[in-house]
């Protein structure tokens, strides 16, 4: 039976990834985590971020917020470059497609993510940036 763990950044990629999930899919608050595969459109370069995500219609959400931050994180600037992204859930890595949540999608989406992290309405509240969620499909 795993644990939460309080990791952050590349350790917390580093540890899901060479446990399956084992150690780090459970979080802070009962959260849970994916992690998002994108390719850097600057270096070409594959990069892994460690997000918050529920399961929601068929698909996978995650929120673009930075900690309410005044621009976006780079992992949603380089999804927005190339939608072609890989997702990995505890051992399973697929293909996906991300996309932005629809204005008519956006209020269940987002009511289902601060759910689980209240935080993003406080994020939201801090920047002028309207904080985007991120629909992965799986491909």
């Amino acid at each position: 039976m795993s644990s939460a763990i309080d990791l952050h950044g590349a350790p917390h990629v580093e540890r899901y990834l060479e446990t399956n999930g084992e150690d780090g899919f459970h979080w802070r608050n009962g959260t849970t985590i994916l992690i998002l595969f994108t390719t850097g459109r600057k270096s070409g370069e594959q990069r892994s971020h460690a997000l918050i995500f529920r399961e929601f219609e068929g698909a996978y959400l995650v929120v673009a917020s930075k900690g309410g931050a005044p621009e976006p994180p780079a992992w949603f600037v380089n999804l927005s470059a190339d939608p072609n992204v890989e997702v990995q859930v505890k051992g399973d890595r697929f293909g996906a497609t991300a996309r932005v949540a629809t204005p008519a999608e956006k209020p269940a989406m987002w009511a289902a993510m601060t759910e689980v992290w209240p935080d993003y309405d406080e994020y939201q509240k801090k920047t002028d940036r309207e904080i985007p969620v991120v629909v992965l499909e799986r491909v």
